[in-house]
């Protein structure tokens, strides 16, 4: 049993399943990347352990192939005859100030915006370059940030226990659970195949934490329907995350959009969202009135930076919590690199998005036991504490690189071209991870159950 997959286990309340931990070597890093992929994807098969054995009396047998799991941390994605588009937009990533190092997170076209409307308009990274060395980094980040883009100073482990935000985030639980008042039972509508079957889960979240978690449920047989704005586009992921799900459409500012949202809400079982702390309730949504048009909803949220301190309402990405939180310096000294040096993948989004969907099938299973109605928050942030505290760089050798018997049989035919997938790294006896729908485009769909 890992140090990581204990703590995950508790703060979710798992049951002590035993699950076997499969295959040697470890993603090179600063920290235990390989051994938080391995302990989240395992919480995540524990959690629908737990379902099923409530609901069957059989404790179904769990093992997790490291290897894998480390594998599907960066993508699972094998496209034949096309690529994915690149994940970075030209101008994002790491930049020297006047006394230290910042982060700039350009992918969506707001977000670009804001920093050049700090910075002014920048063609390519050199030119992006020359202006941030003009800027000391606190005062950028501020700057940017206050402009409604997304920057973050690379901070120490030290320094961040000294932020504000910091000590904010060590006071958080991993998972943070409340009660939200009591249902009757109603009837597990599953099978042992799909223990899933029959949940309608609505998908408010964006790259990539959130899409992680309702891609697992839906491999477990939910019936996944993400939602996106108008004009949103995340090209350099969407065909990662939206296996399994029907992605479409809806402007939450048109009164005919409302009203098609109010009835998918209220006939959702689980509502994932990824917005900023305060998005939804600007929106008119909010926690009392999502109970409202749905009552005995599941909520399962997260955000970049807690859900306390100074920061909860911050935008945030993987990248900017690896800057903020002191895991880019401490693999900048660990490498003895000129530069911030990042985790080998966006491990803070994957590892959340697993815990997200073990609380929501914990949620899930307290509510056909009792009728008990619950919510969970997580946070990119306190990920990132456990992984700093709970894991020290591997002396593991390196990972056997990947082969075509990586690959699964079936041939995934996308939105954008045939591929296969990875081999899942879960396994549960019984209950196979499979997906009904292939990879789609945003907006492929129309906006009903």
């Amino acid at each position: 049993m890992t140090d990581v997959l204990s703590s995950v286990q508790a703060a979710l309340g798992l049951p002590l399943t035993p699950i076997a931990l499969t295959s040697s070597g470890a993603l090179p890093s600063a920290f235990a990347v390989t051994e938080l992929a391995s302990a989240s994807i395992a919480a995540a098969g524990q959690a629908a352990a737990g379902l099923l054995f409530s609901q069957t009396g059989r404790l179904p047998a769990l093992s997790v192939d490291r290897r894998l799991a480390s594998f599907w941390f960066a993508t699972s994605l094998r496209p034949l005859g096309w690529s994915v588009p690149p994940l970075w937009d030209p101008v994002a990533g790491d930049y020297a100030t006047q006394d230290g190092w910042i982060r700039l997170h350009t992918n969506a076209p707001h977000h670009r915006q804001a920093a050049e409307q700090v910075l002014g308009r920048a063609a390519d990274r050199p030119a992006m370059a020359a202006k941030v060395a003009q800027w000391n980094k606190s005062d950028l980040e501020q700057a940017v940030v206050a402009a409604g883009g997304c920057a973050a100073e690379m901070r120490s482990w030290a320094e961040w226990q000294a932020h504000p935000q910091g000590q904010a985030v060590n006071a958080e639980p991993l998972v943070h659970y409340l009660k939200q008042g009591a249902n009757a039972a109603q009837p597990w509508r599953g099978s042992l195949s799909r223990p899933l079957a029959g949940i309608k889960v609505l998908d408010l979240t964006r790259v990539l934490a959130g899409p992680i978690a309702s891609r697992f449920l839906a491999g477990l047989g939910a019936d996944v329907l993400r939602i996106d704005p108008p004009e949103w586009n995340e090209p350099g992921v969407v065909p990662e995350v939206t296996l399994g799900k029907r992605c479409a459409r809806l402007n939450l500012h048109d009164a005919a959009d409302r009203q098609v949202f109010d009835g998918l809400l209220s006939e959702a079982d689980l509502l994932l969202h990824g917005y900023r702390a305060d998005a939804l309730e600007r929106l008119g949504y909010g926690a009392a009135e999502r109970q409202r048009l749905a009552p005995g909803l599941i909520d399962v949220c997260l955000n970049a930076y807690g859900w306390s301190g100074p920061w909860q309402n911050r935008r945030g990405f993987d990248s900017l919590v690896q800057m903020s939180s002191g895991i880019a310096e401490a693999g900048q000294r660990w490498q003895q690199a000129n530069k911030p040096v990042p985790l080998p993948v966006q491990a803070l989004d994957h590892a959340t998005g697993y815990l997200m969907a073990a609380a929501a099938i914990r949620l899930l299973t307290q509510q056909l036991q009792t009728g008990a109605v619950g919510s969970a928050r997580l946070s990119l942030a306190r990920t990132a504490k456990l992984l700093i505290e709970h894991s020290h760089g591997s002396a593991e050798p390196a990972l056997r690189a990947e082969d075509q018997d990586d690959q699964g049989l079936l041939v995934e035919q996308t939105s954008w071209g045939p591929a296969y997938r990875l081999q899942v790294p879960l396994q549960i006896s019984g209950t196979p991870l499979q997906w009904a729908y292939p990879a789609s485009d945003l907006g492929a769909h129309r906006a009903k159950w």
